[in-house]
């Protein structure tokens, strides 16, 4: 279970929800999303330290919605400047930026020599379907050729419709289904010698 700075507790037995889990405190509404918000009024950057109350609260609302695993602690977050911003840069960090306020993200890690992990690629609900997530998926990808990985995986919960078809278009091909706390989890990966396109 997750203990950031707001900390989670359990839901009583018996309560909605798909996560099992509710924030220790209310969520705060965030603004409708403009119906003109493309990915081309948004910027994608590398995230900084200043960033964190924004990449905390999206992952906090990824646990709210059950997107996340729930034994998922978010140690990287927690440690964010070691786990994404070392100097050897063989992991990066971006967010997604609209305005002043932060409605997406995506992280890639190193796991072993000449393979990256995608990590945390979440966009805020009102944002989705609107070209942020593919942005972010190339920002990453583009990290890996550069740095030299020759492979890319991740994981999402069969759930997860919207992302499985984004890895898709990226070349992403299915390698196994695993069952983790009753939710079925494809993993997914790209040999980046075979060039994925969107």
């Amino acid at each position: 279970m997750y203990c950031g700075a707001a900390g989670y507790r359990r839901r009583p037995p018996g309560t909605p929800g798909t996560s099992g889990f509710a924030p220790a405190f209310p969520l705060t509404p965030l603004p409708v999303a403009p119906p003109e918000t493309t990915v081309s009024n948004a910027v994608i950057r590398p995230a900084t330290l200043d960033d964190l109350p924004s990449i905390r609260r999206l992952f906090e609302a990824s646990v709210y919605e059950g997107q996340t695993r729930i034994n998922d602690t978010g140690a990287d977050i927690d440690n964010f400047r070691e786990a994404y911003l070392d100097e050897s840069e063989t992991s990066g960090f971006w967010v997604a930026e609209v305005g002043d306020h932060v409605v997406g993200m995506i992280g890639m890690q190193e796991i072993r020599t000449d393979v990256a992990e995608v990590r945390r690629l979440r966009i805020e609900e009102q944002y989705r379907r609107r070209g942020l997530g593919t942005a972010l998926m190339e920002q990453a990808i583009g990290f890996c050729r550069d740095h030299g990985y020759v492979k890319i995986v991740l994981d999402v919960r069969v759930e997860r419709g919207p992302a499985i078809e984004l890895v898709k278009k990226f070349g992403f091909f299915h390698s196994k289904t695993r069952e983790t706390e009753g939710h079925k989890l494809l993993d997914f990966y790209v040999d980046l010698y075979n060039e994925p396109r969107a």
